[in-house]
């Protein structure tokens, strides 16, 4: 059984548990503290508000080992929030998080909540069916590393991204009722 965390700190958790409870031979388990760390296979950082769960990760002291376990390999997906605490660079001199994936993003990049917005697209690399994409007061990524590949660009924008064992999305894959971007996660990282 594959036991696969959420960051249980802040932003769409439980959505994420339910997503992944659909998804044959996974385990979800919330984690919440450094030690839960060391349970799982593979993590999902969920949307939210990322300067509270990028302080918050300092105060249940999980920043560093988290990103020790991303750098040794451990497969995570940051979703919205979780693109930004992923990222090696945000736009407008903000410090970065875990600053392990080589990304640049822009916060609130489609503007605020009255923004937000959902879609239907094919992702070639995810499904060669459309997917519903939620964005909500979404980021996306301005700048790529070389050894980022581009998973999906919407009007010159790229909201899906992959380098080794991360992947980052714009969007809000979990609060939708399709598991289709749950299982590329598991299918394809672990």
């Amino acid at each position: 059984m594959l036991k696969v965390g959420v960051l249980d700190l802040q932003g769409s958790v439980k959505e994420h548990i339910q997503m992944l409870n659909e998804i044959r031979n996974v385990e979800p388990i919330r984690v919440k503290y450094a030690h839960e760390l060391e349970k799982i296979d593979g993590l999902i950082i969920p949307g939210g508000e990322s300067t509270a769960i990028g302080k918050l990760l300092k105060e249940f002291n999980i920043h560093d080992l988290l990103k020790k376990r991303i750098k040794e390999g451990m497969p995570v997906w940051g979703t919205c929030a979780g693109m930004i605490l992923l990222a090696k660079n945000i736009e407008g001199n903000e410090e970065a998080h875990l600053g392990v994936m080589d990304i640049t993003v822009r916060r609130n990049a489609y503007g605020g909540q009255l923004h937000s917005f959902m879609i239907e697209k094919v992702v070639p690399s995810i499904s060669d069916n459309p997917i519903p994409l939620g964005f909500i007061r979404a980021p996306y990524i301005i700048k790529v590393g070389e050894k980022v590949e581009i998973l999906e660009e919407i009007d010159g924008h790229i909201v899906a991204a992959r380098q080794k064992n991360m992947l980052a999305t714009s969007f809000h894959p979990e609060l939708t009722l399709d598991k289709t971007v749950h299982k590329y996660f598991i299918e394809r990282f672990f």
